[in-house]
C-alpha cells in the first residue's frame, strides 16, 4: 500500500516537474492553476481574494502546500476555511505561506527566520532536507515570472 502511494506521489511530481518546466513564463497563480496537485490551494487563494495579489509584480516566494497537505488537516477544516465568514482566517493562513522577495533554496540557511506577508516569521531547517516550520520542501525552486514556488507537504499555521 505504502509502495503504491509513494510511487504514485513520485509519478505525480514527475508530471508536475514537466508541467513546471516552462513555468517561468507564467505567474505563480498560473503555474498553480495548471497543476492538479494544487486544486485546493487555488480554490483557497480564490476564496480569499488573493488571486490578483499573487498575480502581481512581486517578487514573492510561495511555500505551496499540495492537495495531499490540505487533505491531512482535520476533517472539515478546509470546508470551514472556505466559508465567507472565515475569510480573514483563510487570508492569515495563506499569507503565512508567502515571503516577500525571491528566495531560492540556495539562499536558505539552517535556523533562518523569514518574515511572511502575514506578519509572523517562518523558521527554516536544512539539516536532513529543507523544512519550513514543520513542512518538508518536496520540490524547490519552481520559477515564475513574479517569484518562486517551493512545494511543501504540510499546511503551515501561524503561531504553531
Amino acid at each position: 500500500m505504502f509502495r503504491k502511494f509513494a510511487l504514485g506521489t513520485v509519478a505525480s511530481f514527475a508530471v508536475a516537474t514537466a508541467a513546471f518546466a516552462d513555468g517561468h513564463s507564467k505567474d505563480i497563480v498560473d503555474i498553480a492553476s495548471g497543476n492538479d496537485n494544487f486544486d485546493t490551494l487555488v480554490a483557497a487563494v480564490s476564496a480569499a481574494d488573493l488571486v490578483d495579489t499573487l498575480k502581481g509584480d512581486g517578487p514573492f516566494t510561495v511555500f505551496a502546500p499540495t492537495d495531499a497537505a490540505f487533505e491531512a488537516l482535520p476533517e472539515g477544516t478546509v470546508e470551514e476555511l472556505l466559508k465567507p465568514e472565515n475569510k480573514e482566517q483563510l487570508i492569515s493562513i495563506l499569507t503565512y505561506h508567502v515571503v516577500p522577495g525571491k528566495v531560492m533554496s540556495s539562499d536558505l540557511t539552517d535556523g533562518m527566520k523569514a518574515a511572511t506577508v502575514q506578519g509572523a516569521e517562518i523558521t527554516v531547517d536544512i539539516d536532513g532536507g529543507a523544512m519550513v516550520d514543520e513542512a518538508k520542501v518536496i520540490q524547490a525552486d519552481i520559477e515564475a515570472e513574479n517569484g518562486i514556488i517551493h512545494v511543501i507537504d504540510k499546511v503551515i499555521m501561524p503561531g504553531s
